[in-house]
Parts: structure tokens; C-alpha cells; sequence
């Protein structure tokens, strides 16, 4: 027999020689031969590494402890994180959640190699979506999908999570990192859930807003995370730009523009609502939909958010992304914010103190009308 066999005492061969050289049988127990061991599957050469997801996990163990807070009750390990709502602080809570994640932004990231950010991107996404309705962020938790977990990789991921979470006093109470080669072949993507609380009766949803409130817009820092695909086909495919060239008449390559942070929009505006009392009728993140397709949610029935285009300038990569790509200018403004990021529905009373603090624009105002919730204007 070809195999090498640890020795043992009354051992019986299995009569078929298609089977001899696999193992023998002793009492019931099979004992492997050299050549057999060698071939067998296990988990890491299926495609999942174990190993590689703890040593992940102790990169980042410290970094993510140092987001808590005294109401994170326990650490990493846990089946699920504990979060003291503390009631001393909160008379009528009212937990505000969302989960989202960046996009095909990641793609940008893995052709650049450059995954610091998108971690901040996604942290700033969850905390502008759910501050929309005045809400503290408390707890992030995330999910990281990858093909094959690269400690290194999945550290800088992380560590732009833990900047963001830090930034926004917030814990990064937990999270999962799943290596599923079939999945993601050797993609990764990254989700976030994000929970935050407000008292029930500072509630922002938009039923304050009336006819003469004025719409405040707030800068982008780019795309954010939204219209990726649309700007890869131009940029990539169309005009094949690589991530290392520069965008014409800027000092900026592709991928320093289109991997530019997603801007979180909660200070100084969390300040000016709690503390400064400053009235705030409604707001609006501008993600996938553009500015019609997020305001619109907000608007109440029988008025209409008259937004003049013309009122901000459109940051040069939209204008070079419409006019190399030959897209229509309503397509651009449904894929893209075209500059405006974050937009405040206030009472005019309130407008003057809110630019001040937030170098906001003025881009519009509050009508009535039947026939649609926003009407973009001078386009």
C-alpha cells in the first residue's frame, strides 16, 4: 500500500484495494493514511480563513473600545452589544434608526487601494439620516462582506469607522466581518446600522413646515455616496480616466475627488436646535433621488419647495461629468446632489442665525401648490 499508517494492533484491511490505500478500519475508528490528510478539505481551503477574521479582530479591538462610553456594557465577543439608555438624561425617549451602506463608492476605493475612508463615509451617511429627524446619535454597528479578509485592509476600514464614531461621541458597540468567498469573490462590502434617540416632542419630520419657509442648503464634499455607477461609466468606461490621473484644470486626481469623505452634517446644527432653541422645520439628507427625490419626503401636502438652481455653484466634477458624459441635466440632478448635501426647511425668522453658524445658501422657499412636493427651477 502506498499510504504511511500510524501502527496499531488488530487491524483489519477493507477487501476493496480502491479503498486500502484511503484508510484502514480499527475497531470502527478510521485512521487516515499521510496522502489522504493531505488532500482533505477544511475550512481555509474552502475559502473561508478563521484565523484571518481573529487577527482582524484583535487589530482593531483597541481602536473600537475607544468609543465607548460608560453606558457600552460590554465588549467585543459578545453575541450582541448592551447599551444603557440612560433615563436620568431622557424623560420621553424616541430611538431613531437606519441602516445603509456606501454604495459602489467601494469600488472606487478597491481600484485606488485606498479604503481609509469609506468608513467615514459610511458613519457620516447613518448620522445624517437619522439627525434628519433630530436624533443623538447612541451606537454604529457594522457588517463587512469580503471574499477573503485581509487584517490589514479590513484595519483601515475600521479605523475610519472609529474616527467617525469618535467624532460624533458615538459607540461602535459591535459588528460582523463575514468571509464568503462564493459571495463576494474578492469584493468587499460594507453596511451600517446606526441607532440614535431624541425626546418625543423635538421630533423633526417636516409637519411643521409652512407656506414661507425658507430652504437652506448645505455644501457637499463631492458626491457623497450616492451615483457612483453612473460616474464610474463616465469616467472609467466612457473617457477611461484611471484612478491616478487628475481631473482636468484640477489639482485633485480622480480618486482624491471621487473618494472625498461624505460630510456629516450634525454640528454645529445638533447645538443650534437643542441648546440654541432655534426653530427647525424640517431636514433633508440629499442622497440617491437627488434634491426632488429626498425634500419631497418632508413636504406636507398642498405645498411645495421651489428650489432655484441657480442660487449655489455646481462643483466643477458634476459640470465635467455632464458635459463629457452627454447626460441630461434632470438626470444629473436625480443621480447626484450637484452640490448640496444637506438641506434645513426653517421659519425666515430663523434663517439669518442658521447661515451664520453653518455657511448655509438660501436656495429656495415654501409655496402652495397641489402638483408636486418640490419644483426645481432654472436648471
Amino acid at each position: 500500500m502506498s499510504g504511511i499508517f500510524s501502527p496499531v494492533r488488530r487491524t483489519t484491511e477493507v477487501a476493496s484495494s480502491k479503498y486500502n490505500d484511503l484508510y484502514l478500519i480499527h475497531n470502527d475508528i478510521r485512521i487516515e493514511s499521510k496522502d489522504n490528510r493531505e488532500n482533505k478539505l477544511d475550512y481555509k481551503k474552502a475559502g473561508v480563513d478563521i484565523s484571518a477574521g481573529k487577527k482582524a479582530v484583535d487589530r482593531i479591538k483597541k481602536a473600537v473600545e475607544s468609543t465607548y462610553s460608560k453606558d457600552v456594557l460590554s465588549g467585543l465577543g459578545k453575541f450582541g452589544g448592551f447599551f444603557n439608555l440612560d433615563l436620568s438624561v431622557w424623560k420621553k425617549p424616541v430611538l431613531i434608526s437606519s441602516t445603509d451602506g456606501v454604495g459602489t463608492k467601494i469600488i472606487v476605493a478597491k481600484m485606488a487601494e485606498k479604503y481609509d475612508t469609506i468608513g467615514i463615509d459610511l458613519v457620516n451617511h447613518c448620522v445624517n439620516d437619522i439627525f434628519v429627524h433630530n436624533a443623538k446619535p447612541l451606537f454604529f454597528l457594522d457588517y463587512i462582506g469580503t471574499g477573503s479578509i485581509d487584517p490589514e485592509k479590513m484595519a483601515h476600514i475600521i479605523s475610519g469607522m472609529v474616527f467617525a464614531c469618535n467624532k460624533h461621541k458615538m459607540a461602535l458597540i459591535g459588528g460582523e466581518m463575514a468571509e464568503m468567498p462564493d459571495v463576494y469573490h474578492s469584493d468587499i462590502d460594507i453596511v451600517g446600522t446606526i441607532v440614535g434617540c431624541t425626546e418625543k416632542d423635538s421630533v423633526i419630520n417636516g409637519e411643521t413646515i409652512a407656506e414661507n419657509d425658507v430652504v437652506i442648503g448645505l455644501p457637499s464634499t463631492g458626491l457623497h455616496t450616492n451615483g457612483y455607477t453612473l460616474a464610474r461609466k463616465i469616467l472609467f468606461d466612457k473617457l477611461q480616466h484611471k484612478v491616478d490621473d487628475y481631473l482636468p484644470f484640477t489639482n485633485q486626481t480622480i480618486a482624491e475627488t471621487l473618494l472625498a469623505p461624505h460630510k456629516s452634517y450634525y454640528e454645529p446644527l445638533y447645538t443650534i436646535i437643542n441648546e440654541q432653541k432655534i426653530a427647525v422645520h424640517g431636514m433633508a439628507h440629499i442622497t440617491g433621488g437627488g434634491i426632488e427625490g429626498n425634500l419631497s419626503r418632508i413636504i406636507p401636502d398642498g405645498l411645495c419647495a421651489e428650489i432655484d438652481c441657480q442660487r449655489w455653484e455646481t462643483p466643477y466634477l458634476f459640470s465635467y461629468m455632464q458635459e463629457q458624459g452627454a447626460v441630461q441635466i434632470r438626470e444629473m440632478y436625480s443621480a447626484f446632489n450637484m452640490g448640496i448635501g444637506f438641506v434645513i426647511v426653517v421659519p425666515e425668522v430663523s434663517a439669518d442665525k442658521i447661515i451664520d453658524q453653518t455657511k448655509g445658501i438660501i436656495i429656495g422657499r415654501i409655496t402652495r401648490a397641489e402638483n408636486g412636493k418640490v419644483k426645481l427651477e432654472n436648471l
